[in-house]
């Protein structure tokens, strides 16, 4: 199966996306990069247009991956919604700070949407940049608004 690599812009960054058919082995934010085809999905998702990046998945939810539980409770956080660490690993069964590791390490953060996991008092943290997490929880919010759902 040949792995593909794609770039698109988001605000001042660049995602690079390492995939193959629907399958999503890598993402990473970067401040440089020559836009590339990417999975139509991700542009859409990142513009507010669509809520779901459905058919894609993540490597990270693949049986033996490390914090694979953490990874589907997260996965599982509906669009436009919040849980926090703590709320996250109370389903896992684990620690609030290994929730916080396992956000860290996400190896597919759009896919395993690690922005809807916030602090108690904050957003908690998110690399490279906390702006990048703010930006897409507000996508989110305006589009449930918009929907009524909020």
């Amino acid at each position: 199966m040949e792995i593909r690599s794609g770039v698109c812009r988001f605000g001042l960054w660049r995602i690079r996306i390492l995939w193959s058919e629907n399958l999503v082995h890598k993402v990473s934010f970067e401040r440089f990069g020559e836009e590339s085809y990417v999975p139509p999905q991700i542009k859409l998702f990142l513009s507010g247009k669509k809520d779901t990046l459905s058919p894609l998945t993540s490597v990270a939810l693949t049986d033996g991956h490390p914090y694979n539980n953490i990874y589907r409770a997260v996965f599982e956080i509906p669009y436009g919604e919040t849980k926090t660490y703590s709320e996250v690993a109370e389903i896992c069964g684990t620690h609030h700070r290994t929730v916080g590791i396992a956000m860290k390490r996400n190896p597919t953060p759009l896919i395993i949407p690690c922005h809807r996991v916030v602090s108690k008092n904050s957003l908690g943290g998110f690399t490279p940049d906390i702006m990048i997490k703010k930006s897409l929880l507000e996508i989110e919010k305006k589009k449930r608004n918009l929907a009524g759902l909020s």
